[in-house]
């Protein structure tokens, strides 16, 4: 990952806060956009991004958040339809050309891929992880 980027994370939970704290730390410029100001909370005091309240559905508030110059727009909502609503927009109406999208449908990865945007799957993350576990193990 090149330094310096500029980074929009959507959604302020575990997932996105996390990913807010580990690129902050690592030099990146992040702003976190979430719906609800207590996300912020999981924060950690050295986070030394940006973080706005507001519905990152609307236009208005992805303006607000400078998605226009953003390197990178992360949506990590627990909304599979938010997140493809965000990313989408991303791409479509702001030029973003680097979308990634937590998606926990695995059937709906096919339409996040059709539009460009690149996607982690958790469950089929964890599925695949569970059936190497299997495989290394075999029978009893």
């Amino acid at each position: 990952m090149a330094n310096d980027l500029f980074i929009v994370i959507v959604g302020c939970g575990r997932l996105g806060s996390h990913l807010a704290n580990q690129l902050s730390r690592a030099g990146h410029s992040v702003v976190v956009v979430d719906t609800d100001e207590r996300a912020f909370g999981n924060l950690s005091p050295e986070y030394s991004g940006f973080r706005m309240e507001g519905d990152a559905t609307e236009i208005a508030v992805l303006k607000q958040a400078k998605v226009g110059k953003a390197d990178l727009l992360i949506a990590t909502t627990r909304d599979d339809n938010v997140n493809l609503m965000v990313a989408q927009v991303a791409k479509t109406e702001f030029g973003i050309q680097r979308v990634l999208a937590r998606v926990f449908e695995p059937q709906r990865e096919a339409v996040y891929q059709r539009l460009g945007v690149e996607t982690v799957c958790p469950t089929a993350v964890a599925a695949e992880l569970f059936l190497k576990s299997i495989a290394k193990e075999g029978p009893a």
